[in-house]
């Protein structure tokens, strides 16, 4: 399928994980790919990676808690593929474990910089793009953790991802009647990075999922691209605010 052919989507966070599965996914079906984060070494391979197979990226840094830097990075993706037809706002860090009364000022602070204001920062210069030139579709990565399930020492990112989640929706009430059309997806586990445990393998993980998800493994990084794409995909075009969880059941 090539469903974004002619569209040009930004993806944050693109350097590793999902945020490099989403934009392999889009490139994949066509689109002109900005893979934006913080790492210019990890961009670069995610964009040597979509060229390999055929496809259309460039890289630009950015740091989303920084107005400024987010403002610029809107303009350089429109600059190089001519407009901002779907932004994923994927960047997050998981910081500030141990129980709530316990988790530094610091970690606190940063944590929800990162994964609330930089999501808001984001959708702040797309939404201001996109409603002056025809509309677009934003999809937010939040998590199965905060609006849909909640566990021990994470109430840093809980907080954040559920903030993510009410965020989403209220942008997409504010924004669906100048055609900026906004909806979340809530990952659970899945085959990145970040769901590794201090210490853990893959093959670890691999086996603590057979019990702790319905489903009896974790979602694929391709799975989770498969959802956003649909969201941003004309055939979700009555869907407006949702958040679409993928997680193999764990908050079913």
């Amino acid at each position: 399928m090539h469903r974004f052919t002619g569209k040009s989507v930004l993806v944050t966070g693109a350097g590793s994980g999902l945020g490099r599965a989403i934009a392999r996914a889009f490139a994949a079906e066509g689109a002109s790919v900005i893979a934006a984060g913080r790492t210019a070494a990890s961009l670069d391979e995610t964009v040597a990676l979509i060229e390999a197979a055929g496809g259309t990226a460039a890289s630009v840094t950015a740091d989303v808690t920084d107005s400024a830097q987010v403002r610029d990075l809107v303009a350089r993706s429109v600059t190089r593929f001519g407009g901002l037809d779907v932004a994923v706002n994927n960047a997050g860090i998981l910081r500030g474990g141990g129980p709530v009364g316990e988790v530094s000022e610091e970690d606190w602070d940063a944590v929800l910089r990162t994964n609330v204001t930089g999501v808001w920062l984001a959708m702040k210069h797309e939404i201001a793009h996109m409603k002056e030139n025809g509309g677009g579709a934003i999809v937010n990565i939040a998590s199965n953790l905060g609006a849909h399930k909640r566990i021990p020492n994470a109430g840093a990112y809980i907080t954040s991802k559920a903030a993510v989640s009410a965020l989403t929706r209220s942008a997409a009430l504010d924004h669906i009647h100048q055609g900026v059309r906004i909806n979340a997806v809530s990952p659970g586990a899945a085959a990145a990075p970040m769901s590794l445990r201090p210490g853990e393998s893959e093959a670890d993980r691999a086996e603590r999922m057979r019990t702790e998800n319905p489903l009896g493994r974790l979602a694929e990084a391709e799975e989770v691209a498969a959802a956003v794409l649909y969201l941003a995909s004309p055939a979700a075009g009555a869907v407006v605010g949702t958040d679409l969880v993928v997680d193999s059941g764990a908050s079913a």
